[in-house]
């Protein structure tokens, strides 16, 4: 026979029991994505969530930054389901290490490289080998995602580099953790000048387009996809396959990038 205090917390384990069963689901809701994204893909990206959700989908939680800081991230084991690199490099990185899934690595977007001037600006540059970008400048500083680690600033060092003017700005960069941080300090006037994507420049109405640079003075711009092997949230694979669909390619588009 139980003793009453095992009477009691027999009986209050039951109620407990009989209280988990109240209030949790026989089956978990589904739940969105977690993508860790570019910087740059922050409006198109957003638009394609939003889409996405619209069809019934519980809507996917977007996180932006450089994408060598999310591959960093992830090769840490930060939770996710997929992620959206700016360049082949970090995908590689993650590859790699075995973190992503790699059949459904995919090359989805492309996108050109462009200088920005505040919007009130009356600069105007023709880029060509030993175009005058250091006068320019003015005395001011050139801003960049860092050219080390962030695709944005890597592409546009290897593009100041074959046109030659690379050594005539280096000591006057601004260096940025990524290309909206970059075109954030142009934007508000802290730099006469910036190296952003053309997708960024569309999206800020306080810069404009004073000079593109060519797509054959350096690497190309791509953006690769995939889903990430710690991932068990089918919804993660759900949206790769909306993204890579003609609705999700026609977003992007949208917004200034080229599908492939």
């Amino acid at each position: 026979m139980l003793s009453p205090l095992r009477r009691f917390r027999h009986g209050l384990a039951l109620c407990l029991l009989l209280l988990t069963a109240l209030v949790t689901p026989a089956h978990a809701e589904p739940r969105g994505p977690l993508v860790l994204a570019a910087s740059s893909l922050q409006e198109a990206l957003s638009a394609a969530a939003e889409s996405w959700a619209k069809k019934g989908h519980p809507k996917p939680v977007l996180s932006f930054a450089a994408s060598s800081a999310l591959a960093r991230q992830i090769a840490a084991k930060a939770p996710a389901d997929l992620f959206f690199s700016a360049d082949q490099e970090w995908m590689d990185y993650l590859a790699a290490r075995n973190l992503i899934v790699s059949a459904t690595r995919t090359d989805l977007l492309t996108n050109r490289l462009v200088i920005v001037a505040p919007v009130k600006s009356r600069a105007s540059l023709l880029v060509r080998p030993g175009f005058p970008l250091a006068a320019a400048l003015g005395g001011g500083r050139l801003a960049l995602a860092d050219p080390d680690a962030v695709p944005a600033g890597r592409y546009a060092k290897d593009a100041l580099t074959r046109l030659k003017v690379w050594p005539s700005v280096e000591g006057s960069l601004a260096r940025a953790e990524n290309v909206r941080a970059a075109l954030a300090l142009v934007a508000r006037g802290a730099a006469p000048l910036g190296i952003v994507y053309a997708t960024d420049a569309a999206a800020e109405g306080s810069v404009r387009v004073v000079g593109w640079i060519p797509a054959n003075v350096h690497a190309p711009i791509v953006y690769p996809l995939a889903r990430l092997t710690a991932s068990s949230n089918p919804e993660g694979e759900a949206f790769r396959r909306f993204l890579l669909s003609a609705e999700g390619k026609g977003i992007f588009r949208r917004y200034g990038f080229g599908t492939r």
